[in-house]
């Protein structure tokens, strides 16, 4: 099968954010950045701020931007894993939360697309400040084909 997916070779971390993580305005406000994308990998970094706080004596992130950190690269390592550039959404996600994370750091989290079907693909991510080893949360998550046309979730995203 000929493959549509985009070349990504070429593209700089700042490209690649605003080809593929911007495509959710959410992302954009809370500041993710892409690190790194390759087959069926992916890092996301979420910079540390203020407003992200959900326990403002303690400064400890909120567990719902954890929770968007984890499914948008998830997300992403899931389209990025099929043959072609389709539509996909979060059928299940499951996010342990095995620590708060530090104030004043920025998260990061790897995503890894295990397993691919036609129709679903299943990912493991660790969200971390320094290395996966040590992880703030893990999340597992199934994605599923919602709509099998090319391209179709990039329209309108400058290249």
């Amino acid at each position: 099968m000929e493959s549509t997916a985009p070349d990504i070779s070429g593209m700089s971390p700042q490209q690649l954010t605003e080809k593929f993580v911007h495509l959710a305005p959410h992302n954009r406000a809370l500041g993710m950045t892409l690190e790194a994308l390759r087959p069926r990998f992916g890092t996301l970094r979420l910079p540390y701020r203020d407003f992200l706080v959900g326990d403002p004596e303690t400064g400890v992130l909120h567990g719902g931007v954890i929770t968007t950190l984890i499914d948008s690269i998830s997300g992403l390592v899931a389209v990025m894993s099929q043959p072609k550039i389709i539509g996909m959404a979060t059928l299940d996600l499951r996010i342990d939360y095995l620590k708060p994370a530090t104030p004043k750091r920025d998260l990061f989290a790897d995503a890894h697309c295990y397993k691919l079907t036609p129709n679903f693909a299943f990912v493991r991510c660790m969200a971390y400040h320094d290395t996966p080893d040590d992880a703030v949360a893990l999340g597992t998550g199934i994605f599923i084909v919602t709509h099998t046309d090319p391209v179709v979730a990039l329209e309108g995203v400058a290249p």
